[in-house]
């Protein structure tokens, strides 16, 4: 990783700061009146819509940020869905339990409108990251704040008993690709949100041994299968490295930054995947030509900052905020350095100039500039 240039610190710390808190001002004023965080107000595909994983990311980054209502209004959003998808739920619970699981079409989507509805339109929507997120995010908002989960807790308990009768499934990753595989950095946010919901108490006793024993085993297959040369690997028996798999180590916090697997993924990520500070998703990416993304970059920052490696998380702060536009937008990926230039055009040509502004993308810069101690956390 190349070092930024040499600025004066106090004047470096004061255009990180500002452009932090005006991540948070435009999440903010984004913000739909129904809870939901937008993945990004204009691009073509996202319009509309709000995920689970990505807006649980968003609303941990503004409750980090003391925007407490906001988060809360959020993880409101997700509860009404699940609430009205109970019988759903339990349908597929059931059908799990019996050994005869739903297909992948009839699962819980990934996305949904803002009123709370699928999407009309065809979608690569059976993802369960999103499940865990979300159950993870909700318990760190209401640690960190003190608040009470039973507000949660119904829908809490839903998601518990989906992924409790449903982690072991091949689903699409964060990407949207790859439906045929079990990912990691899907495993990771799983199991961040069973371990969190176990140890906030808010189950009863029938869930809290199968959660345990749930969390256990997803633990055991990513080190049985789920590591190639040291590292976390893209999906289980993959030789491969994924960006995603940084979360993992922080903010998640499945894999410790301090131990030899957290550690090396963190350098595989490093070595293969980042360049000049700015991070790709994987090396084969063809995505608007497989850019960098300062959400990855800002997440490969956290997982530096969770090592004590304070001078990496900052060069890594400070390239993501050199991707933002004049009016302080910043997007879903920069076309510097591109994996593959020739499917660029592609991409545009179907859906558009790339996501700006990504929200995703905001509150991933404002939760690493707050575990920076740059952004001053509101009271």
């Amino acid at each position: 990783m190349t070092e930024t240039t040499s600025v004066p610190v106090h004047a470096e710390q004061a255009a990180l700061r500002t452009l932090a808190r005006s991540s948070v001002k435009l999440i903010l004023q984004l913000q739909d009146s129904s809870g939901a965080y937008p993945a990004s107000p204009s691009f073509s595909a996202y319009a509309g819509y709000s995920w689970f994983r990505d807006g649980a990311f968003i609303a941990d980054g503004m409750s980090a940020a003391g925007e407490i209502e906001s988060a809360s209004r959020f993880f409101d959003w997700c509860s009404q869905i699940l609430i009205a998808r109970e019988e759903q739920i339990e349908r597929i619970v059931a059908r799990a339990d019996a050994g005869e699981p739903v297909p992948d079409g009839e699962m819980l989507a990934t996305r949904f409108t803002f009123g709370g509805e699928e999407g009309t339109d065809e979608w690569w929507d059976f993802q369960l990251d999103g499940y865990g997120t979300w159950l993870w995010a909700v318990a760190e908002h209401a640690s960190r704040h003190g608040l009470n989960l039973e507000r949660w807790s119904g829908s809490i308990r839903l998601s518990v008993d989906y992924l409790l009768s449903s982690w072991q499934r091949p689903c699409f990753d964060w990407w949207e690709e790859h439906s045929e595989q079990v990912h990691v950095s899907t495993l990771g946010c799983i199991a961040a949100g069973l371990r969190a919901i176990a140890d906030a108490g808010v189950c009863d006793e029938s869930r809290m041994a199968p959660m345990r024993s749930a969390l256990d085993e997803i633990i055991a297959t990513i080190e049985q299968r789920g590591i190639t040369e040291g590292h976390l690997a893209k999906w289980l028996g993959s030789s491969e490295v994924d960006a995603s798999l940084a979360a993992t180590i922080a903010p998640l916090g499945v894999f410790a930054a301090s131990g030899l697997i957290g550690s090396r993924t963190v350098d595989a990520i490093a070595a293969q995947l980042t360049i000049d500070g700015g991070t790709h998703r994987y090396l084969a990416d063809t995505f608007f030509g497989g850019g960098q993304w300062p959400l990855l970059s800002c997440f490969l920052g956290l997982a530096y900052a969770a090592a004590g490696d304070r001078h990496r998380a900052l060069d890594l702060l400070n390239w993501a905020a050199s991707t933002a536009s004049a009016e302080g937008a910043l997007p879903e990926q920069v076309g510097g350095h591109l994996l593959d230039p020739t499917m660029t055009q592609e991409w545009v040509e179907r859906w558009g100039s790339v996501a700006q502004p990504l929200l995703w993308s905001h509150a991933m810069y404002i939760r690493l500039a707050v575990e920076l101690e740059i952004l001053e956390v509101q009271a």
